[in-house]
């Protein structure tokens, strides 16, 4: 596919990276010589130096030509613009980058109509949705849900002493009872594809995929559930802090939010009247232990400076606190806040692009493509895939232990009828199924791809 990038920030050029991996031909527009600099060589595209919103830079991008473009400036009006200019030279398909609050779900719908708009994308929301999922399931380091909420995909860490180390993944169920499928583990910076003869160790991380109840159950009866995180404390303010603090006081948490700038302490505390909002810097100790981090069940890390978030998280960690959770806006820190054993770690930005990238997937639908969802997994280093089945004699109808799987590739579920299967050999893929399938080193756009 052809599509453009307009505006090479952080979150632009996550995007950027991550189309340019699939293999689509990209465009890339910014209106710093400098950046435009960069990205060309830093990856294999094009570039135009200019405003999206400008006619003449968009025609040099070969709009009319264009299978999709994204915009991504730091302005939400100039985004809008871009998108709309695109869509009436010709581009097919515009995603826009929309962040001011002042944005209700209706006026984004309004727009989305008038403007032709494809797709909004918030990142600050669509992060603070996946910092709650994490919350709610403290024990979790990721959360990822498929088929409407019908199957859950949970990573754990394998914590020294954990009741799961040394045990085969055989055996799992007899010992159990529950029906959960462990689909990937990341041992140091390898991750694999297992088979029931595979033996899990402390240290480990691993994904487990089942039914939410069974999930839960599972969680219980190998002692790694904590309860639900009630009392919160956010350090940073900001969007971000503000969509998560307003899911978590709709579902009964108490939310304390420590925020260093005057104005937006006032702002936050206007917004959000059942929080208490702190005007203190919380990256220092004094400030952190004055407002009671130990007594906290979750801590949120989300500054805007990487290195104090990874800090502050590090600091919480060693006071016990139950649950940590470090936002990192620059990818490559995320390995940092791994190394120094940070468990679950949001990068807001990698959150957009895994979305596009499923969704330009999903566009492919006329080359036989049928990906409905898509996550990142295992810090990227592997795929979840959802996928509708459409008939194809080399998958569907063949039971699966006729079927020669690709090495690293796992199919962790079928959803029939809302009713969710964790696959044996004897069972087959029927048309109008969906199908779960976790992959590390295959880059799949057809279910038939699983196959070798």
């Amino acid at each position: 596919m052809k599509i453009i990038i307009v505006g090479c920030g952080k979150t632009g050029k996550a995007v950027l990276s991550s189309m340019a991996q699939e293999g689509h031909d990209i465009v890339a527009v910014d209106p710093s010589p400098e950046v435009i600099d960069e990205v060309t060589n830093r990856w294999d595209v094009m570039g135009v130096c200019g405003s999206g919103a400008d006619c003449d830079v968009l025609t040099e991008a070969q709009a009319g030509e264009a299978d999709m473009i994204v915009c991504a400036t730091r302005s939400d009006e100039v985004n809008m613009l871009a998108c709309f200019f695109a869509g009436r030279m010709g581009t097919k398909h515009t995603v826009c980058r929309v962040r001011d609050l002042e944005y209700t779900e209706h006026s984004l719908g309004f727009l989305k109509r008038e403007l032709g708009l494809s797709m909004t994308i918030n990142p600050e929301r669509m992060a603070a949705q996946e910092l709650f999922n994490i919350l709610k399931t403290p024990s979790a380091a990721k959360i990822e849900t498929f088929a409407r909420d019908n199957l859950e995909l949970v990573e754990i860490p394998l914590r020294e002493g954990s009741e799961l180390a040394g045990r085969k993944l055989s055996e799992l169920t007899a010992i159990y009872k529950t029906k959960v499928l462990v689909c990937a583990v990341r041992r140091g910076q390898e991750v694999v594809i297992p088979d029931g003869s595979f033996v899990l160790q402390s240290g480990d991380r691993i994904a487990i995929t089942a039914v939410p109840a069974e999930i839960g159950r599972f969680l219980r009866k190998v002692g790694v559930v904590q309860k639900r995180a009630h009392d919160v404390m956010i350090v940073g303010g900001g969007q971000m802090a503000y969509y998560l603090a307003k899911r978590l006081l709709a579902s009964g948490s108490s939310v304390k939010i420590i925020e260093k700038n005057e104005n937006g302490a006032k702002d936050l505390c206007d917004a959000l009247p059942a929080a208490v909002v702190i005007h203190g810097d919380g990256a220092r100790r004094e400030t952190l232990m004055e407002e009671g981090l130990e007594k906290q069940d979750a801590l949120v890390a989300m500054g805007g400076i990487d290195e104090e978030n990874i800090l502050v998280s590090i600091l919480a960690a060693g006071l016990g606190v139950p649950k940590v959770i470090t936002k990192i806006n620059r990818s490559y820190m995320a390995d940092v806040a791994d190394r120094l054993g940070l468990e679950s770690v949001v990068t807001p930005q990698n959150i957009v692009s895994d979305a596009l990238v499923q969704y330009a997937r999903a566009l492919q639908n006329s080359m036989g493509s049928n990906v409905e969802t898509l996550y990142k997994v295992m810090d990227g280093k592997a795929e979840a895939l959802e996928f509708n089945v459409r008939e194809n004699p080399r998958v569907t109808g063949v039971p699966l232990k006729e079927m020669k799987l690709k090495s690293n590739i796992l199919l962790a579920a079928i959803i029939r009828d809302r009713r969710t299967i964790i696959p044996g050999g004897d069972d087959v893929i029927l048309p109008g199924d969906k199908v779960v399938v976790i992959s590390a080193g295959n880059r799949l756009q057809d279910l038939a791809d699983i196959v070798g």
